[in-house]
């Protein structure tokens, strides 16, 4: 069966809130889909010795849960625990209103392990596929991604994204003076690693189109200032000091560019920077405020913020010919925009009525669609599949991530342990 997923005008300082190094992000369902798919994840057969560190079909349930279109059986109602597609009971998973199941067995190999797992559909009384994931010693968690990603895709149709991860901003306190990171885990929240640590802000994390780098903006020199680093090797490079605003990089979709907001011709305005000659042009002459810069996905044209209407809208430029045009007139502020990995859909922040939420809006037709209902939603960031979103909120005073898929009809929070987090930024996909 096919089920479809259904402020730089704010201070640039107040971008980052709290939260522990150590600490890992907690999911938290808050809705999913009206009629998800029951779905049963069997425990998978283990032949090695002792027991295995992490319980991989465990990891698989929860992220099919996460995704709100499954609804995974518990394990204390399952009427057995078949190894095989040949021992699966159809008539027994029928009686639990289970439309699939999901069997495997996890086997050692050399400097790692073995996952072979099977998709039966119980109505059907077949087995749709049986697939093998390999990964090393400490890769237990990413077999189990790759694993609920082939699922995932095999009953819904749209290809998954469990096996991404995001990188994330947070705040600590040491000795009684803020601490600034930049942080890396799974996209569920687990194996959450700090990338780089700072006693000045940093904001505004881009991933590049391979996930080897990111880009972003640290107050580290006393002013704000754009690095690139690669997340294997640790290098890091500043690409500006001008005096003013260096802010907002975002990589362009061949990994060539990136596009940044400048203020060292004296006005905020969006500017190109080739990667390979360090050379930067500047894309928008106007005496407003233009901010946010994001590409389309075919490299051709930038959307960005601007109050050159009055009040922050979000506008296109086509870079061929410097033609601007403006995408958004519904609510009296639409800023921060991102476009999904199709070119339809743009998201972005928008208030009404003074309450900021997180809508998106059909570039072709204009229609917008309200997505969250708190108050105070900033930073989306777009999964490579389109289906889902992350950004910041709060919860009560404190700042949590959440994540809703373009259609609102499923929502999850990523509160942290301990303190608050924000500035998401979900990776593309690492193949």
């Amino acid at each position: 069966m096919k089920k479809t997923v259904s402020l730089l005008f704010a201070t640039l300082v107040s971008c980052v809130l709290a939260v522990s190094a150590q600490a890992q992000l907690v999911v938290e369902i808050t809705q999913g889909n009206q009629d998800p798919t029951p779905i049963a994840i069997v425990p998978f057969d283990w032949s090695g010795s002792g027991v295995l560190p992490e319980d991989v079909s465990a990891i698989v349930s929860a992220d099919l849960r996460r995704s709100g279109l499954f609804a995974p059986v518990p394990r204390e109602d399952m009427l057995s625990f078949p190894k095989t597609p040949e021992q699966v009971s159809f008539r027994d998973w029928r009686m639990l209103g289970t439309e699939y199941v999901v069997t495997g067995r996890m086997q050692p190999q050399a400097g790692g392990y073995l996952l072979s797992f099977d998709l039966v559909n119980i109505f059907g009384q077949s087995k749709m596929f049986t697939k093998q994931v390999t990964g090393g010693a400490q890769q237990l968690r990413d077999i189990a991604h790759r694993a609920a990603d082939e699922i995932f895709e095999a009953i819904t149709g749209i290809r998954g994204a469990f096996g991404t991860q995001m990188v994330y901003v947070q705040e600590t306190r040491r000795g009684g003076q803020p601490s600034y990171a930049l942080m890396l885990s799974d996209v569920d929240g687990a194996r959450a690693r700090q990338i780089r640590r700072f006693s000045a802000p940093v904001m505004s994390p881009s991933w590049s189109p391979n996930g080897q780098e990111v880009a972003y903006v640290s107050f580290e020199t006393g002013r704000p200032a754009i690095f690139r680093e690669n997340l294997r090797s640790g290098a890091r490079q500043q690409l500006t000091n001008f005096k003013g605003l260096n802010s907002s990089p975002t990589w362009s979709p061949d990994g060539s560019k990136l596009a940044m907001v400048l203020s060292k011709d004296g006005n905020p305005e969006i500017y190109v920077l080739d990667l390979s000659t360090g050379r930067f042009t500047r894309m928008t002459r106007h005496f407003s405020i233009d901010t946010e810069p994001n590409w389309m996905p075919d490299g051709k044209s930038l959307v960005f913020t601007s109050d050159r209407g009055g009040k922050p809208q979000i506008y296109q430029l086509t870079l061929a010919t410097g033609q601007v045009d403006r995408l958004t007139f519904d609510g009296d502020y639409n800023a921060r925009p991102r476009v999904s990995p199709d070119g339809k859909t743009l998201v972005m922040v928008h208030r009404s009525r003074g309450v900021f939420t997180i809508a998106t809006m059909d570039i072709v037709s204009g229609q917008m669609r309200v997505l969250t209902e708190t108050r105070l939603d900033e930073s989306p960031s777009i999964a490579p599949n389109g289906a889902m979103l992350m950004y910041a909120t709060k919860r009560g005073s404190k700042g949590i991530l959440a994540a809703v898929s373009l259609d609102a009809g499923v929502k999850y929070s990523l509160p942290s342990q301990q303190g608050n987090v924000r500035e998401p930024a979900w990776s593309p996909y690492f193949d």
